[in-house]
């Protein structure tokens, strides 16, 4: 209780200037660990359906069945899903026409998914920035909110005739805290971006898997002129 009545005292006789860098400081330090919060529930959330996905996909679920339910629900598809129903759609768009050969079939499914897989991964990568930009700031902010306050307490010590430790204690003090909090909200936003650029990453290998050996697939059943892509098709 004595430490945080002295936190708050420390704050309270601080410069104005100071104040609001460590109230900076704070907002920053909120506003990181909501988006952890936020970015762990999404990429998290990505990643267990892109697994639940390819075990219904590799069942040897017909795919002709699957787009369909797929379609039925498509306002709340994402990830893999969308890929799926991305490149599907337009693989049986073009196959619905007399001009279009077995390659042009197949490019176009894999260029519909890799706009899908770039607007699912953007939604991934959303806020990560903003982490790496409070985690790389802050140490900054509050070394500038400690400079301005030693500054002060040292020319506060000068118009002074006799100084000691007492007197220039709380001001050196009320300056490193503004240090301390840059820390605290640098820290976890740090740690959290590497490890949330790292999984996205992972899942992002996943996407790419999954294109390609769904081309793969598309490639085969479209070489052999086959009317219905199922998934035991390999």
């Amino acid at each position: 209780m004595e430490a945080e009545l002295s936190f708050i005292d420390l704050f309270l006789q601080a410069s104005l200037l100071v104040k609001l860098v460590m109230l900076m400081l704070l907002a920053m330090s909120v506003w990181g660990w909501v988006l952890i919060f936020q970015r762990k529930k999404v990429i998290g959330q990505a990643h267990s359906d892109a697994l639940k996905f390819e075990d219904r996909f590799w069942s040897g679920v017909d795919l002709a069945r699957l787009y369909q339910e797929i379609s039925a629900r498509a306002k709340n598809s994402r990830g893999m899903e969308l890929l799926f129903h991305a490149g599907f759609k337009e693989f049986a768009r073009l196959s619905n026409h007399d001009n279009a050969d077995s390659q042009t079939r197949v490019e176009g499914a894999f260029r519909a998914m890799r706009v899908a897989h770039a607007r699912e991964l953007e939604k991934l990568d959303a806020n990560l920035g903003i982490l790496a930009t409070i985690g790389s700031i802050s140490p900054y902010i509050g070394l500038f909110g400690t400079v301005w306050g030693i500054m002060n307490a040292f020319i506060a010590l000068g118009a002074v005739k006799q100084a000691t430790l007492a007197m220039v204690a709380p001001g050196i003090a009320e300056a490193l805290i503004a240090t301390a909090m840059g820390l605290f909200a640098a820290i976890p936003a740090v740690i959290a971006y590497n490890r949330f650029t790292n999984r996205v990453e992972k899942v992002d290998n996943q996407y790419m898997n999954f294109i390609d050996e769904f081309v793969a697939i598309l490639q085969r059943q479209s070489l052999s002129n086959g009317k219905t892509v199922k998934g035991d098709a390999l």
